[in-house]
């Protein structure tokens, strides 16, 4: 990144008025704006955190936004994701929010990376860019996002989200902590919930990642107090902002003395997500759609049990029998002891629960869906609707 005047690209007549509320802050100025002009940032996720901050980011003239996605525009994201429209359903999300940065000021580079960040892509899609700015919502990208910021010396803008509250920090710069000093490890799969399975108030995506955008400006400008070393904790439904101290681990093995991570590695086997169609996660066997799919098709007999809600029941359902999650200690005796119990519901994590929960129970037969509804419209139905 640029830190000096000289080399700094020379702002247009359009420019200096588009800008003009920035110029006359002494903390931006000209050459705070040139500078801004020179930035390259790329947001990994153009969901709920990428919407906002790439919205702003083009606003305030960041010359070059990078955007990894290969997702599509699905009516479950029009709550929360404003760089989307009805209009857009079914689009790229990539092409959808290209079309918006563009349209919002055309002056702004947009570079499209149609992709799955991987261990195999993610530090040449990095080396291109300043800084990378965190808007995804998985363990295992999370972490693959962390590791390779620094390992290329990229800094980590970072922002999740969850039911009503928001973390957001910056980590991986030279001298402060990263990720894995305040999370060395994920936490066992299916222990915290995905926002598709708890929800997520649509507000907060935005004043995350408007925090995110701040951070990202701030650190262009080399101005200001950043979140470095300091993790900023967003509760929505009391409007409380609380922040905790990280400090950089010594012992981490990504960025401590003695680094033992020199590369990056497989982050779904490093967080536990399952890989084979058959696996046990706490005790309980897991299996994919296909093989619920080839098992129906068969006409093998076994119990299969739907733990959502009766309104997620109405969206959509593949044919298993609703006992929501809340109501089955109350209800066993509609599930039967003699059967295998096969249980679904949205993504897998609450089918998981209720697995272990009718093992504790006594079941001796009881398999998880991993993935769920989204799954089985992913890979076996597409008329199967997403929420």
């Amino acid at each position: 990144m640029m830190t000096e005047s000289e080399g700094l690209p020379e702002l247009t007549q359009d420019e200096m008025a588009r800008y003009a509320r920035h110029l006359t802050l002494p903390e931006v100025g000209v050459e705070g704006q040139q500078k801004l002009k020179a930035a390259r940032v790329l947001c990994v996720g153009t969901g709920g955190l990428g919407s906002p901050l790439l919205l702003y980011l083009a606003a305030a003239g960041v010359g070059t936004l990078g955007l990894v996605d290969f997702d599509v525009v699905d009516a479950s994201n029009l709550q929360r994701q404003i760089l989307h429209s009805t209009a857009d359903l079914g689009r790229k999300k990539l092409d959808s929010a290209a079309e918006k940065l563009v349209a919002l000021n055309p002056a702004v580079r947009v570079v499209k990376h149609e992709t799955r960040l991987t261990s195999a892509n993610a530090l040449e899609i990095f080396k291109d860019y300043d800084i990378i700015a965190d808007g995804t919502d998985n363990f295992p990208t999370r972490y693959l996002v962390n590791d390779a910021c620094v390992l290329s010396g990229k800094p980590n803008v970072y922002g999740s989200i969850f039911r009503f509250e928001g973390q957001a920090s910056v980590f991986a710069t030279e001298e402060g902590p990263c990720y894995r000093c305040l999370y060395p490890e994920p936490p066992p799969p299916g222990l915290v919930p995905s926002c598709a399975e708890g929800g997520v108030l649509g507000i907060l995506p935005g004043l995350v990642g408007v925090i995110q955008a701040t951070e990202v400006i701030k650190l262009i400008l080399g101005k200001g107090t950043l979140l470095v070393g300091r993790l900023l904790l967003v509760d929505s439904l009391e409007m409380r902002f609380r922040e905790m101290k990280v400090r950089r681990n010594p012992d981490c093995p990504v960025c401590g003395t003695n680094r033992t991570v020199t590369e990056l590695m497989d982050y779904e086997g490093f967080c536990g997500m399952v890989r084979e169609a058959v696996r046990e996660v706490n005790g309980i066997p897991q299996i994919s759609v296909k093989e619920l799919k080839r098992r129906k098709d068969a006409g093998e007999e076994f119990f299969h049990l739907d733990v959502r809600e009766p309104f997620e029941y109405q969206i959509a359902e593949i044919g298993g029998v609703l006992i929501p999650q809340n109501e089955v200690l109350g209800r066993l005796g509609e599930i039967p002891r003699d059967r295998e119990v096969v249980v679904q519901c949205k993504s897998g994590g609450r089918s998981q629960k209720i697995a272990e929960l009718l093992k504790a129970q006594g079941y001796e037969r009881v398999v998880n869906v991993a993935g769920g509804i989204l799954a089985w419209s992913d890979e076996i139905d597409a008329g199967v609707r997403k929420y």
